[in-house]
């Protein structure tokens, strides 16, 4: 399938086009950039929404408790679920299409897992790609679900429109989290679980760091849910709503939007620049013979080599 065959299949909102065009976010394929030429003017309308959590807080039965609110709301909705790297086949653990198997025979419902595989700078520039594709493909609603709460999936979470950050009983205190990062990029606080001992213990800490924290313009709710059991769900949907419904009354969400898209190209010239300067340095016997022979330092070497290589128009 050609790029522009590719484009009006999206549009079209075929799923095996939209499959076929995350994967070549995936793969970073040469023919990316054409394929976001032609849907990026098709983009913008989709609501996101991330999920970012230690494993095993639950994250996944969320998700699947989220999508079954917005079809009940009539709302066409995608999972991209962000799963650990396979170290044998390179391609993403499927968990989570396992555990959405009752909506799998929705054609309003989209579920892809993903993997970064060859994409450059990896998750925190391939998931907003492929957030665009879903959002050209009709999807009213974007959940992006990602594994743990290390750097690239706060990087990943922030890039939403509303980030919910979900911890359990047993599976990290709030102090933790703090140290990550995860406070400053959470909209939306969920202790699931709740059936099991520490749970008020969870909402306690988690309320300390929040009063010890910076002010912030919104201050994120703390809901408490038990997503197997569907308790909670219909407080985190409404918390997510008045978080969207803030974002647009105090303008917030076209400004958080350019931020990010701004953010995106200055991260996509630098992985490029990256690898133009790691290319030369590679095919510069000469340079890496002086470095070797200490006949000149790193800093002159870093000079000479930045005024070799090619910076485009």
């Amino acid at each position: 399938m050609d790029v522009a065959a590719l484009v009006q299949g999206v549009l079209a909102r075929e799923p095996r086009a939209v499959a076929r065009a995350i994967s070549l976010v995936e793969d970073g394929d040469a023919e990316l950039a054409a394929l976001s030429a032609g849907l990026f003017e098709h983009t913008g309308a989709a609501r996101t929404v991330g999920l970012t959590g230690a494993p095993g807080v639950g994250k996944s039965t969320i998700a699947t408790a989220l999508v079954r609110a917005a079809r009940a709301a009539g709302t066409r909705v995608a999972v991209l679920a962000i799963d650990p790297t396979s170290p044998y086949t390179g391609g993403a653990l499927l968990g989570d299409r396992v555990r959405m198997q009752e909506h799998a025979t929705d054609p309003d419902v989209f579920i892809r897992s993903m993997a970064t595989r060859g994409h450059l700078g990896g998750m925190a520039l391939a998931a907003p790609e492929a957030v665009r594709i879903l959002d050209a493909a009709g999807c009213a609603l974007v959940i992006v679900e990602t594994v743990g709460v290390g750097q690239a999936e706060i990087d990943v979470a922030a890039a939403t429109d509303t980030a919910v950050v979900v911890l359990a009983p047993g599976a990290g205190d709030a102090v933790q989290l703090a140290k990550a990062g995860i406070l400053e990029v959470a909209d939306v606080f969920v202790v699931n679980k709740t059936d099991r001992e520490g749970a008020p213990e969870v909402v306690r800490g988690l309320q300390q760091m929040l009063h010890l924290g910076a002010a912030r313009d919104w201050d994120p709710p703390i809901v408490t849910a038990t997503a197997t059991e569907g308790d909670g769900i219909e407080g985190l949907w409404e918390a997510i709503e008045r978080h969207q419904e803030w974002l647009i009354d105090s303008d917030g969400l076209a400004a958080k939007r350019q931020a990010r898209i701004v953010q995106e190209v200055g991260s996509l010239a630098a992985e490029r620049f990256k690898v133009s300067v790691a290319d030369a340095l590679a095919n510069d016997g000469d340079l890496t013979a002086r470095l070797r022979d200490r006949r000149i330092d790193p800093y002159v070497a870093a000079t000479e080599l930045l005024r070799r290589v090619p910076r485009g128009d």
